[in-house]
């Protein structure tokens, strides 16, 4: 495989050799407090580190498999469950990659130097093969790894994508509909698997599959006096009307709908090449498997709570868009100032155009609920594990408490009201996060339950739910905020409560395009009146 070709496969990749040994002392990590916080998780009294929990990798290449393939004989940091070509077996010292073994060492590294987000977890990965694959092969590949670890596979990280140009597609545009597209929306929701797709980078780069609709589509950041909290400016985004219009449907979404959904440390990541030695890595594919691993850490921890029959979990737990509105709901924007109004949030995340949430159309506009460059902020794993840590609600049972998440259904043209249980302290932020998906079936024509080549998919469309922050009066009662995209399977509330008093949050199934019962994940975090701390 040429250099030059895999190139424009691959999502985003520039590397720098270093002459530090493999043991160096770590250097500014992009797993400490300054990027997604996940040491902290790593280390008592928490000691997650994804220890059981299968998640996977689709790439062209693989990575090397310590023990199976030569270049790797003398690095054992990057340990691989099992290695594939597409849905089969990898033959030794064949396909292997160094793009794919530093994606991979993102997510499961054992170096004390360079560590992974979740170094014990169980990754599986699938080469697709040289550049005579296509989007058929790929979603074999994608099919396969969620089909290991007998079917239980958490998230599968995608760190490349299909140019627009090789789409077989007449006049193809990026509305969702490419096959590769609508295979991760239809094994997102038949495999139950959370896909972090590297979002598209560079003018011509691989949009698809990320106008997909049921994944995570992943931006990267670059540090500002040493924090991850910037846009790296290598990201695509449209930072004009007339640029907007000029990339819609070719590099970014056609029509109004969001494709990015969360930003995550690429900027001059430290790691290990197959050879031991140092790399710095830059661009969205490194971004991606940061979120890939962090929902291993919060996996291992649901499963201990299910183990231990804790009161508030079920195997809902596990769904994908649980995982979803979880991680989205918990990142970053605004800095907290200390008196938890801002939700305990570490860091002001700034776009392309240095400018915060605040100053968005996502913030003044309840129709988009996404920023277009940085999604709903910046991936924060402890913060993720404190949203996720509270365990499931049930507001048939009572009022919810200030921090929460729950799983549910909602019939068509009705709606489901969460009573918060304390009053909400006037000036404080609260955010909110509904997720579901769009309904892609399998045209199975053999009936086997699986994609087969040849075989296609149908779009059924997405269920349009709109998401209202409510104030209670005594009176009756108010919307405060809301989020009613038209187009979106993401509605995103970030707001400041005007008045200290009662609230609810109200899911509205609001119109029906396909079944009449939509499931759906919501997250929430707000501040009660009584303590200005978040956590309470």
């Amino acid at each position: 495989m040429k250099k030059k070709t895999v190139g424009i496969l691959f999502a985003g990749l520039s590397t720098v050799c270093l002459s530090i040994p493999g043991m160096a002392a770590r250097l500014d990590s992009s797993l400490d407090i300054n990027g997604i916080d996940a040491l902290k998780l790593q280390r008592p009294p928490y000691n997650l580190t994804g220890n059981k929990i299968a998640i996977g990798q689709v790439e062209i290449g693989r990575p090397g498999k310590f023990g199976w393939d030569k270049a790797v004989s003398k690095n054992r940091a990057v340990s691989i469950t099992a290695v594939f070509l597409r849905n089969s077996p990898a033959k030794s010292n064949s396909g292997v990659d160094s793009h794919a073994f530093n994606v991979a060492g993102v997510m499961v590294s054992k170096d004390k130097a360079y560590p992974g987000v979740a170094p014990n977890a169980k990754l599986y990965s699938s080469a697709v093969g040289g550049i005579k694959t296509g989007q058929p092969e790929e979603c074999l590949s994608a099919q396969h790894i969620a089909l290991q670890n007998g079917g239980d596979v958490r998230a599968i990280n995608f760190s490349f994508g299909e140019p627009l140009n090789r789409d077989p597609r007449p006049n193809a545009v990026l509305d969702g509909n490419a096959l590769l597209t609508q295979c991760i929306d239809w094994s997102s929701r038949v495999h139950n698997v959370v896909y972090a797709i590297a979002g598209n980078q560079g003018k011509g780069g691989i949009p698809i599959p990320t106008d997909n609709y049921n994944g995570i589509n992943v931006a990267f950041s670059s540090r500002r006096a040493g924090i991850f909290s910037k846009v790296d400016v290598s990201n695509l985004a449209a930072s004009s009307p007339a640029m907007s219009q000029r990339l819609a449907g070719r590099e970014i979404n056609l029509g109004a709908r969001r494709a990015i959904a969360l930003l995550a440390p690429g900027n001059n990541i430290r790691m290990l090449n197959p050879d031991g030695k140092v790399n710095k890595v830059t661009g969205t594919s490194f971004a991606a498997p940061h979120v890939t691993s962090i929902v291993a850490l919060l996996q291992e921890y649901g499963d201990r709570q299910l183990r231990a029959k804790k009161d508030k979990w079920t195997t809902d737990a596990r769904r994908q868009e649980v995982m979803k509105a979880v991680l989205l709901n918990s990142a970053d924007k605004i800095k907290d100032t200390g008196d938890g109004l801002r939700l305990g949030m570490t860091r002001t995340v700034i776009d392309k155009q240095n400018q915060d949430w605040l100053e968005s159309d996502s913030y003044k506009d309840a129709k988009i609920p996404l920023h277009m460059q940085m999604g709903a902020g910046h991936l924060n794993a402890f913060r993720a594990y404190q949203q996720f840590s509270t365990g499931m609600s049930n507001p048939s049972l009572g009022e919810v408490p200030a921090i929460g998440w729950d799983y549910r259904t909602v019939n068509a043209n009705s709606t489901v009201d969460y009573s918060l249980r304390q009053n909400l302290r006037q000036g404080s932020f609260i955010s909110i996060t509904l997720a579901w998906n769009r309904l892609v079936e399998l045209n199975d024509k053999n009936q086997n339950g699986m994609y087969d080549a040849e075989e296609s998919f149908r779009d059924r469309g997405l269920n349009n739910l709109d998401l209202y922050l409510v104030a209670e009066d005594g009176k009756g009662t108010t919307t405060a905020c809301s989020s009613i995209s038209e187009v979106d399977s993401v509605e995103h509330i970030f707001c400041p409560v005007p008045t200290t008093g009662k609230y609810k949050i109200r899911v509205q199934f609001h119109k029906q395009v396909n079944e009449p019962i939509q499931p759906y994940a919501l997250a929430w975090w707000s501040v009660p009146a009584k303590s200005g701390n978040s956590n309470n």
